[in-house]
This record gives structure tokens, sequence and C-alpha cells, in this order.
């Protein structure tokens, strides 16, 4: 039998066996996961900045490089910044999260909106997240051109992402995809070489300035975009829809 002691001791290691906190795992590269699950381990840990479920897999990303990713990602979000502050109406997101469907939920590197009281195709949730395809996503890839190309450029597809840009770093290549009937096809170049939006008017890229890192040549470019027609027009749509009724 039992002495009153022993008895004491196992109840004290029952009881603290009943009460322990489950661990909650941590991400790792290349785990399957549902979204709801990929969403409560990255919660678990704020030191981590950038994760991605694409297609029920886990990618984390190396970490970053000047050359490859922090110089070419800012210039982009000046370029986008810039057909922003002169286009009420639209929205920018730098490495935003979006819930897709229940597979994928990627953070891209840069994306441009249609306000959805506007008309825009993504909404806000309740807990501050972009819920559905945004009308363009932008990809910077040096490593990732495999995944950009491919898994994710299928994603965003299906998920009628309007315009899909990838600048091919290494490969100092841009590629401009737009959604028609439901494929992706290449945004064709003007005769002056300059490649302009389908879904944003006045958003326009010379992409050989933007390759060489040439930003005063990539502003003032989309300076003539937002100062052209299409583009006057464009806004002048967003405050029709936006104006109280009469």
């Amino acid at each position: 039998m039992q002495t009153q002691q022993e008895q004491l001791q196992g109840e004290m290691t029952v009881s603290v066996i009943s009460h322990r906190v489950p661990r909650i795992p941590p991400l790792e590269p290349g785990d399957h996961l549902t979204r709801h699950e990929f969403e409560r381990r990255y919660e678990a840990m704020p030191g981590v900045k950038k994760a991605e479920l694409i297609e029920g897999v886990v990618y984390m990303p190396s970490p970053v490089r000047f050359e490859q990713y922090g110089s070419p990602h800012a210039d982009l979000i000046t370029w986008l910044g810039v057909y922003r502050a002169a286009t009420p109406g639209v929205r920018v997101g730098d490495n935003s999260t979006i819930r897709l469907d229940l597979e994928n939920e990627p953070q891209p590197d840069a994306m441009m909106i249609v306000e959805p009281a506007l008309g825009g195709q993504a909404r806000i949730d309740e807990e501050g997240y972009l819920v559905g395809g945004p009308e363009l996503v932008v990809e910077v890839a040096a490593s990732t051109v495999s995944i950009a190309r491919n898994t994710k450029l299928r994603v965003y597809r299906r998920n009628s992402i309007r315009e899909y840009i990838i600048w091919r770093v290494d490969d100092q290549a841009i590629d401009w995809f737009v959604l028609h009937q439901g494929q992706y096809e290449p945004l064709q170049p003007t005769s002056a070489g300059l490649l302009q939006s389908k879904q944003f008017p006045g958003l326009w890229l010379a992409p050989d300035a933007l390759l060489r890192f040439d930003l005063a040549g990539v502003l003032q470019t989309v300076q003539q975009g937002l100062a052209s027609p299409e583009h006057t027009a464009f806004v002048a749509q967003f405050r029709q829809k936006a104006a109280p009724p009469s």
C-alpha cells in the first residue's frame, strides 16, 4: 500500500502535468500546414519578419541582401508610392500578408489595390488582413525566381490577381503579366519601350531605367503617365464613385 506521502507526491505530479500549456511548434521551411495552423505558428514567432504559405507549404526566405533585394525593393515602393500620391482611391502595401485561400497566404514584396469601397476586388477583414486578390502584386526575386515564376504565378492567376510583376534581379529582367481570359499574358511594351499598366492607367514604367537603378528616370516616366488623359479619367471615375448622392 502507498503511504500518505507517496499518494500526495503522485497527486502533485498529476496536477503539474494536467496544467502544462502545450507548446506551439515553430514554423519550419517545408512544413505542410493549413492556413489556420500557419497563422497560429506565425503569430507565436514575433521575431520572424516574413513567412509565406504557398500551396500548403511554408516558405521562409533567407537573410536579405542589399543588392539583390533591399535596394530594388525600395525603388519599387517609391515608384508605386508616387503613383498612389497622385491617385486617390488606390493604396499600396509593403510585405503585407494576403489571405487568398485555404492553402495560400503569401506576403508579396509590394502590392496595390483599389479601395474596397470604390470597387476593389480585395477587402480588409476585421483582423486587418487583406482578403482576396489585389489588383497588382510585385515580387523581387533573386534566389526565389523559380517559385515566383511558377508556383506563385499559378496561385496568383487562380486568385484573379489582375497584374503580376516580377523583378528578376540576377537575370536583369522585368516580367509584367496581365490576366486575360484566365491566363497571364506578358504586357507588351510601347514603341518607346515603356510598360503601361492596363489595370492602373498612368502607372508607367521605364524598365531599362529600373534595371540600372536610375530612380530619377523611373520617376520621370511615371510622372508622364500621371499627366496622361487616361490617368485623369481614371481619377475622375473614383471621385464620381466617392461623391455622396445628390
